[in-house]
C-alpha cells in the first residue's frame, strides 16, 4: 500500500513541472508529481552506494507463507532502488505520447500486486483448491443456494433453452441455462446438483457434453468454469428465484417462504513485474571537441537521440497493446451480438474488398493482436460488409461514413465497459487526411476541432469529443482505427506503471577515453480488470476507390 499524502506532493511538485516541462494537464501533471516523489526518495537513500546496488536477475515474487506462524520461512523476493536521472525521465514522459491514451500509476518498486474486487454469485461461497466437504467438493446433493457458473461451449444442435435443465457428461452434474454473457458470449448455468465424487471443474472438464435428458445437444465444453461476476454480467432471477428469464419479482407470499439468494465478495490479484528498455550510445573525443565550433554539444545530442528511441518504443508498446485488446473486443461483439464495424464501401469483387481482408496478416498473434475467428481472422471477407457505392456517392460522403464509425463504437464502449464513452481514436495518415478533409461536411456536420492545417500530427483534433491521434509508423495502406476510453487507473483497461522512466549512465570508454552514456526505462503495461477489453475497439475501414484521401 502506497501511504503518500497525494495532494501534499501535488502542491510541492506540480508548479516545478509545469514551470520546467510545460506541461498543464492535470492527470498527468498528479503521476508526474508521484513520480518525483519516488524519484527523491530514491536520492535522499544516503546508504545507496555504487557497492550496494547488486545485479538482481529476474525479478523474484515473495512466497506464500500458508500460515500465520511460517512468514519467516518464506522465500523472500527481490527489491532495489538504483539511482535514476529526472530530468531525463521528465524528458521522455513529456515526448511519450502514448502516455496521453492510457492512465498512469507511477510504481514505487520493480514489483506489485494488483487486486480486483468484484461479486460473484457463489452462494455465499467461493470454491477453493483442495475443499473437503460440502456440496462444491461433490456429494451428490443438491446446493442450499445458487451456485451460479460460466463456461465457453461448441455451438449446440438444439439451441440451449433458458429456464430447461440439463444433464453434464454421465450424469456427473445437473444444470439450469439461465442465459449468456453479454462480454464474451459464454453460457451462464445454475448448478443444481452434482454426481458423486464429482466437482465442478471435473463436471465441465474440456470435452463434457451438455444433453437434454437422454438427448443430445451436440455441445461439448471447450473452456474451463468460472464464477459469474456481477459488476460485469447480470443473472436474472436470482434476486426473485425465478430462472425461466423472467424479470418479475417475488409476491409477498413467496417472498416469506424463500431464502435469500447470497451473494460472495471474492478478490483477485495479478502479479506486475516491471520490464526494460535500454539503449546506450558513445562519441570520440574529436567529436566532442570538434562539435563546439558549431556549437553543438555532442553529449547533450546524444541524449536527445537515447530519449527518442525509448520514447518510440514506449509509444509502439502502448499502442499494439490497444489494438490486440480493440481486436478481442470486436471479435467479442460480433460472437455475442453478430454485429462488425468494419466499414468496406465498394463489392466483393473490388480492390478494397480485398484490401479489408488482407488486415487479417496484421491481426496475427504477435503482431498487433490475437486472430479472435479461428484461422479467418477478424477482417476476413466473410465477416465484413459491404455498402453500396452509389452514383448519389462523392468522396465527401464516403469520409463522413468514417465519422459514423467512429461515434457508433464510441458509444459501444460505453455500453460494453459501463465506465462512459470513448475518449479517443488512433489511425493512420490517410484516415487522419479523411476527417481533416471532411471536418466541415455541411449536409450532415458532426462537432469537430479537427484541423485542416498541416504539420499537426499529434494530435489533430476532437470528433465528438474524442481526441484524434495520427500513428507515423502505419503505413499510408494501412486503414485501420482503434478506437478507446482513457481510464483514471481504478477501472478496466490498460494502465501504465512506470519504476523508472528513464535511468541514465553516463562513463568514460577505456579504450578511446570518449563519453559513453546508457539510459534504461523500466515500467509495466498492465491488462487491468477482468474485462480490459471492452474499453477499446478495433476496425478496418477500405474504400474502392483506392483512398480516402
Amino acid at each position: 500500500m502506497n501511504l503518500i499524502n497525494e495532494s501534499e506532493i501535488f502542491g510541492k511538485w506540480a508548479p516545478i513541472i509545469e514551470s520546467t516541462t510545460g506541461i498543464e494537464d492535470r492527470g498527468k501533471l498528479e503521476w508526474m508529481s508521484k513520480y518525483c516523489h519516488n524519484h527523491e526518495l530514491y536520492e535522499n537513500n544516503s546508504y545507496a552506494t555504487v557497492g550496494s546496488v547488486n545485479g538482481m536477475g529476474s525479478v523474484r515474487f515473495p512466497g506464500n507463507p500458508g500460515a500465520q506462524t511460517a512468514f519467516d520461512a518464506q522465500p523472500t523476493g527481490s527489491g532495489d532502488k538504483p539511482y535514476t536521472l529526472l530530468p531525463l525521465a521528465m524528458q521522455v514522459a513529456a515526448q511519450t505520447v502514448g502516455l496521453d491514451l492510457v492512465p498512469v500509476v507511477p510504481m514505487n518498486g520493480p514489483m506489485g500486486i494488483l487486486t480486483y474486487l468484484d461479486f460473484v454469485y457463489a452462494g455465499g461461497k467461493v470454491p477453493t483448491a483442495g475443499q473437503t466437504g460440502g456440496f462444491l467438493s461433490g456429494v451428490g446433493t443438491s446446493p442450499d443456494m445458487p451456485l451460479i457458473i460460466k463456461a465457453d461451449t461448441s455451438a449446440p444442435g438444439t439451441p440451449f433453452v433458458v429456464g430447461t435443465t440439463y444433464s453434464v457428461g454421465a450424469a456427473d452434474a445437473t444444470v439450469t441455462f439461465v442465459g449468456e454473457s453479454r462480454i464474451d458470449g459464454y453460457e451462464i448455468w445454475k448448478v443444481d446438483s452434482l454426481g458423486s465424487g464429482k466437482t465442478v471443474a471435473t463436471a465441465f472438464a474440456t470435452g463434457a457434453t451438455i444433453a437434454l435428458g437422454a438427448t443430445a445437444t451436440g455441445a461439448t465444453v471447450i473452456s474451463a468454469p468460472a464464477l459469474v461476476k456481477a459488476l460485469e454480467d447480470h443473472v436474472v432471477g436470482f434476486s426473485s428465484n425465478r430462472w425461466d428469464g423472467s424479470t418479475e419479482p417475488m409476491s409477498r407470499l413467496e417472498g416469506e417462504s424463500t431464502q435469500d439468494n447470497v451473494m460472495n465478495l471474492s478478490l483477485f490479484n495479478k502479479s506486475v513485474e516491471a520490464k526494460t528498455y535500454q539503449v546506450a550510445a558513445a562519441v570520440t573525443r574529436e567529436q566532442v571537441q570538434d562539435l563546439k565550433q558549431f556549437g553543438i554539444d555532442a553529449v547533450a545530442q546524444v541524449e536527445s537521440v537515447l530519449i527518442n528511441e525509448l520514447t518510440q518504443d514506449i509509444n509502439k508498446n502502448i499502442l499494439e497493446r490497444l489494438r490486440r485488446l480493440g481486436y478481442t473486443n470486436h471479435g467479442n461483439v460480433y460472437k455475442t451480438q453478430g454485429v462488425q464495424f468494419n466499414l468496406l464501401v465498394g463489392t466483393t469483387g473490388s480492390t478494397a474488398y480485398s484490401n479489408i481482408s488482407q488486415l487479417a496478416a496484421l491481426n496475427s498473434a504477435g503482431s498487433d493482436g490475437a486472430a479472435v475467428f479461428g484461422t479467418s481472422g477478424l477482417y476476413n471477407p466473410v465477416v465484413a460488409s459491404s455498402e453500396t457505392n452509389s452514383a448519389a456517392e462523392n468522396l465527401h460522403t464516403r469520409q463522413r461514413k468514417i465519422m459514423s464509425k467512429i461515434l457508433a463504437t464510441a458509444n459501444l464502449i460505453a455500453i460494453r465497459g459501463r465506465r462512459g464513452p470513448a475518449t479517443f481514436a488512433v489511425t493512420n495518415g490517410q484516415v487522419g487526411s479523411a476527417l481533416q478533409d471532411v471536418a466541415g461536411f455541411v449536409p450532415a456536420p458532426m462537432a469537430n476541432t479537427l484541423n485542416q492545417q498541416t504539420g499537426s500530427l499529434y494530435p489533430i483534433g476532437t470528433l465528438a469529443g474524442l481526441a484524434i491521434y495520427v500513428d507515423p509508423y502505419m503505413s499510408w495502406s494501412d486503414t485501420r482505427v482503434t478506437v478507446g476510453r482513457k481510464g483514471d487507473g481504478n477501472s478496466p483497461g490498460l494502465v501504465f506503471m512506470p519504476y523508472l522512466m528513464a535511468e541514465s549512465v553516463q562513463t568514460i570508454a577505456e579504450g578511446t577515453m570518449a563519453p559513453k552514456i546508457a539510459v534504461k526505462s523500466r515500467y509495466a503495461l498492465v491488462e487491468a480488470g477482468f474485462h480490459p477489453e471492452t474499453m477499446y475497439i478495433s476496425f478496418g475501414v477500405a474504400n474502392e476507390a483506392g483512398s480516402w484521401a
